[in-house]
């Protein structure tokens, strides 16, 4: 597929929503925040999907990976048969996103094992960034930051929940959001995006908007 890159996705705060209402987005439904998702999509006149099997995967145009527990959604994923499912939906170049969980999922390097030393099971794998999982701590230390973004002149104000950093980025992976101490929350690939925080959970439409362009693009 034609490589998709965060210059050409410039988005203004300002700007009204403009997401055709014919998209079909779908939202991992197995576990964590799917229903804010679903709602933002609503709002910005796309159709939200939630998906549990294989077949609900069927003539959408992008997919959501909400965040939650990275584990139990691996688990639940690899029970209800999802797993190559996903691969094969990514693989025809829809857009796919993960958010906070759904990055860790997605991710090549998790750079951490379980208790016990053994790895989590059941994730894609597909995008080539190296994670730290739970980097800014447990629940309790949850917290609220301004970001600094390539495709938007103003900073997008993010909720971090149990929050994963990414280290580092292969080649060809775009950095598209950080903390103001540099550290790296947001990166795109191709069909392929990930934050690190929870767009859902606030009422700035600009990352759904980003992921509607990308599949605009």
């Amino acid at each position: 597929m034609a490589r998709v890159s965060p210059q050409n996705l410039i988005l203004n705060p300002n700007d009204a929503p403009s997401a055709s209402t014919s998209l079909k987005i779908g939202v991992l439904a197995l576990q964590g925040a799917f229903l804010e998702h679903a709602n933002m999509l609503r709002k910005l006149g796309a159709t939200p999907v939630e998906v549990r099997l294989p077949q609900d995967l069927d003539e959408l145009d992008g997919l959501i990976i909400p965040g939650g527990e990275s584990t139990t959604i691996g688990k639940l994923a690899a029970q209800f048969n999802l797993i190559q499912p996903l691969h094969g939906f990514i693989q025809q170049g829809k857009a796919v996103w993960g958010t906070c969980a759904g990055l860790i999922f997605l991710a090549k390097d998790i750079g951490q094992t379980l208790n016990g030393g053994h790895v989590i099971p059941q994730r894609l794998e597909v995008l080539d960034i190296k994670v730290d999982r739970n980097a800014f701590g447990r629940q309790v230390d949850s917290f609220e930051a301004d970001l600094s973004l390539t495709f938007s002149p103003e900073p997008f104000r993010a909720v971090f929940i149990r929050a994963p950093k990414i280290e580092a980025v292969g080649e060809g992976v775009q950095v598209i959001a950080r903390l103001a101490d540099g550290t790296i929350v947001a990166a795109h690939r191709d069909n392929l995006l990930v934050t690190a925080f929870h767009p859902e959970l606030t009422d700035d439409p600009r990352f759904h908007q980003y992921f509607l362009a990308m599949i605009g693009q």
